[in-house]
């Protein structure tokens, strides 16, 4: 019994990995159940031992796109000063892995634009996940000194969100690749964060 309940929270685990890395990169709304759960080397069949329904299937995908992108805060952070932690992750969110990553990316640049258009509760899944993806930065910006920490990490994912979604938009990738690397330099400005830690744009 034990094995059989492990068993299933490990395959739920597959299919909302495979989902989450569909609607990055297909969007919500084009999303098919049998597409994912092939992806996930599941049958059709089995996808409602785990949902009762796509939508429920979206908003759980959701969940998982956050839990992601607040672990990698916290790896990026994870035994680091906290103004050099902090540096990591504007680093590793505004670089050309990112933005060239769509299907392992930040959920919020993956899934404003498709918000508006989604049903309550995925929007509702979505808003917990950027509150607490804030918070967790709002926390290491505390821990880095700096005032008003609740105001400036929202500040802070605002302009990370919106550079990275703007690079992406950008055809001409010297223009891409430059637009990072100013709103990496002008965040590390604004935050006086270390002038020592390495950009890299990878």
């Amino acid at each position: 019994m034990r094995y059989d309940a492990e068993h299933k929270q490990n395959t739920r685990r597959k299919l909302l990995k495979a989902a989450a890395d569909a609607i990055r990169a297909e969007g919500p709304h084009r999303v098919a159940v049998a597409g994912v759960m092939a992806k996930a080397g599941l049958t059709h069949g089995g996808f409602y031992a785990h949902f009762g329904s796509k939508d429920e299937l979206v908003v759980a995908a959701i969940g998982q796109m956050f839990e992601e992108s607040r672990d990698r805060v916290l790896r990026e952070t994870h035994d680091r000063r906290p103004r050099d932690g902090l540096n990591a992750y504007i680093d590793f969110y505004l670089s050309r892995m990112h933005r060239d990553a769509k299907e392992g990316g930040c959920p919020l640049a993956a899934l404003a634009c498709d918000l508006p258009r989604m049903d309550v509760a995925a929007r509702e899944q979505f808003a917990v996940g950027m509150r607490e993806l804030s918070a967790t930065l709002a926390d290491r910006l505390r821990q880095a000194g700096v005032t008003d920490s609740k105001l400036q990490g929202d500040s802070m994912l605002a302009e990370l969100v919106g550079a990275l979604s703007l690079a992406r938009a950008e055809p001409d990738p010297k223009r891409s690749d430059a637009l990072l690397a100013h709103s990496r330099r002008a965040l590390k400005r604004r935050f006086n964060l270390s002038a020592n830690a390495a950009e890299h744009g990878e």
